[in-house]
């Protein structure tokens, strides 16, 4: 069964994460606003991915003198649907 979900990033250029969740695996992200190529590099790179997986690979990185990122932003994302 599909899960959608929608995370608001905070932090980044990003406005939105539209996530498609299915079996406890990423079936596709679509992300409002930043770098769109990649961003779509990375939702390629995590579709098909364990939750788990993709919040371990991504949680922590920096972009810049940010202390967050989008792909940290979309850890953060994945830990709030597990947590709720």
């Amino acid at each position: 069964m599909s899960t959608h979900f929608e995370y608001t990033p905070r932090g980044v250029c990003s406005r939105k994460f539209l996530f498609e969740l299915e079996d406890g695996k990423i079936a596709s992200l679509q992300v409002e606003g930043g770098c769109n190529g990649n961003l779509k590099g990375i939702a390629s790179l995590i579709k098909g991915r364990e939750i788990t997986e993709v919040i371990g690979l991504l949680e922590g990185i920096e972009c810049g003198m940010k202390q967050t990122s989008c792909p940290d932003q979309i850890s953060r994302a994945l830990k709030s649907y597990i947590n709720a």
